[in-house]
């Protein structure tokens, strides 16, 4: 999970771009796979470069965009700022810059999260899996624009290990992961680098190392998936390892593709000792990295530099926003000094693909996926009695988000022991989507996939009272604080402490009031079940998703607490069962959340 697409905010551009210079690339990966040559046919007698140039294209957090189109909506993506999204016209772009700078003269990266993130990825990992026969057109889309590599994502991991190496398998480029490790034997699970080569008529090669790095959240985030098989220690502690063995192969440039943010945080507080978002300090900390391309936290960073700690050297960073907003294009130019290359200019940029067309190639290759993923989303499961929408829901109490409280409480009642079962059940969830609606009329699978966009199963937690309102005083830390007397703005108000949608939990079962005149720490107000006080020692079990339950986002006591039920069903399909079973969604039928938003006591809706 751990960035909510609606909630992005683009990082201050701090170094200046200039623009793209020349190169030749050719490929020699090391280890495991290998690639085949990709360099022009020398001159019989070619003339003694002293001086050359090469580009890395990076993309990063593509999450199944495929084609410029949203599933949810079922029309062509547009948003506020003219984005477009997808890999069919970043394609466009690379051929682009391929011509302009010679036909095989760049490489080409991605730093991870491709195999979820729309229905197209959830159609072809759970609805056609590629694990019965089927390609994954993430797959397809990527070898046809010949990516030399990719960083492992963390959502990579949603589906299982089994969907993640067959999707391995049908790529021609190696997933890469130098902490991604074998929990038994501690060895690289995935290959942690490839060795690339540049080919300079009558000089010596070029060796460009590319390291790949990803998520130590995965260890939370996907525990059910990972745990007792995969284990992922840091950023830094890897990088330490793997970087002075690429130089020791000979590599006059150096490259990373990290799935981590560059501004040292973690959302999950200190469940983990490792940084979640540790770019920055691998940059600050590791000598001998000459740039990184930088993913998982979906901001557009079009250059920006760390000096090492050690060396005093400048470290290249960009990361290109996410789903195909951007194509990052970092260029390096090299001087060859007694046998050996050197960098003497290194630069960063971003593109924008939204002037270019969709790549006709890509798109005869995978329309036929497309319009089976778009048939699926519009296939109806029942019908709804009034519109329910998610516009208000980040703070107001609104009968869509009691629906997906309903279903979780129901789930894990169903599978609650005859002790479990007698104790008074509550749900927690997020607003994962601001733009979410369920019509009047026709519900379709799209319709409740647009407000459950992530992939999780369900849990029930044993919390104590003082747990349950430890629990709500963390979530309510969400809200700026708005003295009395202070009209409230409901486009400031939220958001606090970077603190996005998707982290922030609303409680039903319960009644309370979170009054944002007061400090953080201090808001709940009136906590009730049944209209009785909640006392300190009462246990309730709470209905949450997988990721909550692991520790993601830090909520206190959640992934300590006693698990009573878990199952592999994803939310978003216990979701469809509900609504399929029943025929008609009544927001009638749905527990009462009751909570409101307050301000000195006096309700602010």
């Amino acid at each position: 999970m751990p960035v909510n697409p609606m909630n992005r905010r683009e990082f201050v551009q701090k170094t200046a771009v200039t623009g793209a210079v020349a190169a030749v690339a050719g490929t020699a990966a090391v280890p495991p796979a290998e690639a085949a040559d990709r360099h022009p046919k020398p001159h019989p007698h070619p003339k003694p470069n002293k001086t050359w140039s090469f580009s890395i294209l990076g993309t990063t957090d593509l999450h199944s965009h495929v084609f410029d189109w949203d599933y949810y909506l079922d029309k062509a993506y547009s948003d506020a700022k003219g984005n477009s999204v997808g890999v069919a016209r970043v394609a466009t772009l690379i051929k682009q810059q391929r011509k302009a700078k010679g036909e095989g003269h760049v490489l080409l990266v991605d730093a991870g999260d491709i195999i979820q993130g729309t229905s197209l990825g959830y159609y072809f990992a759970r609805v056609d899996p590629i694990t019965s026969g089927s390609k994954h057109p993430m797959a397809t889309a990527m070898n046809h624009m010949r990516y030399d590599a990719a960083a492992l994502g963390n959502h990579e991991f949603n589906y299982g290990i089994d969907t993640l190496r067959k999707f391995e398998q049908q790529c021609h480029f190696p997933l890469l992961g130098a902490n991604a490790l074998d929990a038994k034997t501690l060895r690289p699970a995935f290959a942690p680098y490839t060795v690339k080569k540049i080919r300079v008529p009558g000089a010596p090669d070029i060796k460009v190392g590319i390291l790949g790095l990803t998520n130590p959240g995965i260890a939370l985030w996907d525990k059910d998936n990972v745990s007792g098989k995969m284990v992922f220690p840091g950023l830094v502690e890897q990088a330490k390892k793997y970087v002075p063995r690429l130089r020791a192969l000979g590599c006059d440039v150096v490259f990373l593709t990290d799935h981590s943010g560059l501004d040292g945080s973690s959302s999950y507080g200190d469940e983990l000792p490792y940084v979640e978002n540790a770019s920055n300090l691998v940059a600050e900390q590791v000598p001998g990295i000459d740039a990184i391309l930088v993913g998982h936290t979906h901001v557009e960073v079009p250059s920006y530099t760390v000096k090492n700690e050690e060396t005093g050297e400048d470290v290249l960073l960009s990361e290109p926003y996410c789903w195909g907003y951007r194509l990052s294009v970092f260029d390096f130019e090299l001087e060859l000094v007694r046998g050996q290359w050197k960098i003497t200019s290194k630069t960063a940029q971003t593109l924008n693909p939204n002037t270019v067309d969709e790549d006709p190639e890509i798109k005869k290759l995978l329309e036929a996926d497309h319009e089976l993923v778009v048939k699926y989303v519009n296939t109806s499961v029942g019908t709804c009695t009034e519109d329910l929408s998610a516009a208000e829901s980040c703070w107001k109490d609104v009968p869509i988000m009691d629906f997906i409280q309903q279903v979780q409480m129901d789930s894990v009642k169903a599978g609650l022991s005859t002790a479990d079962a007698a104790l008074p059940l509550i749900s927690v969830a997020a607003p994962f989507s601001r733009t979410a609606d369920i019509p009047k009329g026709s519900v379709t699978i799209k319709d409740i996939a647009g407000l459950y966009i992530y992939d999780n199963t369900l849990y029930g937690k044993k919390l104590t009272g003082a747990q349950l309102k430890d629990y709500l005083e963390y979530a309510a830390k969400y809200y700026h604080q708005v003295p009395a007397g202070t009209k409230v703005d409901t486009t400031t108000l939220t958001n606090a402490n970077s603190f996005w949608d998707y982290m922030y939990d609303v409680a039903a079962g319960v009644s309370y009031d979170i009054d944002i005149a007061q400090a953080e720490g201090s808001r709940i107000k009136n906590l009730t079940y049944n209209g009785t006080s909640v006392t300190d020692d009462q246990v309730f079990v709470v209905a949450v998703n997988n990721y909550r339950a692991n520790g993601g986002s830090g909520y206190p006591h959640i992934a300590a607490a006693e698990t009573v039920y878990s199952a592999t069903d994803q939310v978003r399909d216990l979701m469809i069962a509900y609504v399929t079973v029943k025929g008609s969604l009544d927001p009638a039928d749905f527990a009462s959340v009751n909570w409101k938003l307050t301000q000195a006591g006096t309700a602010v809706f």
